[in-house]
């Protein structure tokens, strides 16, 4: 039977590689074994592309950016995501198409076929069964970058007009399988919904292994 494919999906600084790793903990005390990646990145080619795009100053123009991002996936999606879902395996992924859309789509204009059109050679059909958007304003995202002392790739150095663009198109994703959370909540009241949402669709998967008041805790 195919696994489940859940993707994490926002702008920057609102909390998505935390959360994944508090999921994959949580999945894990469900007695699964999931498979936990990362956009750009999760194979040794995938991680070369993403060092080269988001480290490097060479001056990537839109469509350059577009391709490297599309075959650092495509790397990905052939050896690590299909196989985990193709074995029954619960895949978490920090992004997947919907950055796509909303950085090279939205945030630098490319056109709308053009990005659709290398998704899908780049996904092979595969689309997430979950994607769980973190709604946080940039300049929020930003803020907490700085307080922790987060160093800015290229991406996080491009202007605030290219951010908001961004945001903006990842609010107004729907669609099957589309949850927004409120990213402005503190982390374990972020983590207590996106635990919600799965455990409600596949209660077969998500709550067997769940404690007594698991979903909730106190900040301090």
């Amino acid at each position: 039977m195919r696994g489940l494919f859940v993707v994490l999906e926002g702008p920057e600084g609102a909390g998505k590689t935390t959360l994944a790793a508090t999921l994959a903990g949580w999945i894990r005390q469900c007695g699964l074994d999931p498979v936990v990646v990362r956009e750009p990145g999760g194979t040794p080619a995938a991680e070369a592309l993403r060092a080269e795009l988001l480290e490097s100053d060479r001056g990537f123009s839109p469509e350059l950016e577009l391709l490297y991002i599309a075959a650092a996936r495509a790397d990905l999606v052939a050896k690590v995501i299909g196989p985990g879902l193709a074995a029954g395996r619960v895949v978490l992924s920090d992004r997947f198409d919907l950055s796509t859309r909303a950085y090279q789509g939205a945030g630098r204009g490319l056109p709308a076929e053009m990005v659709e059109w290398v998704n899908r050679a780049a996904t092979d059909g595969i689309r997430p069964d979950l994607t769980l958007v973190l709604d946080l304003p940039p300049e929020v995202g930003r803020a907490r970058q700085l307080a922790a002392g987060k160093a800015g790739d290229r991406l996080d150095r491009e202007t605030s007009e290219f951010h908001r663009r961004v945001w903006e198109r990842y609010l107004a994703e729907q669609g099957p399988g589309v949850h927004h959370l409120d990213a402005t909540q503190p982390e374990w009241a972020v983590a207590a919904d996106a635990r919600r949402i799965l455990g409600a669709v596949r209660p077969d998967l998500f709550l067997r292994g769940e404690a007594p008041n698991a979903s909730r805790r106190s900040p301090g």
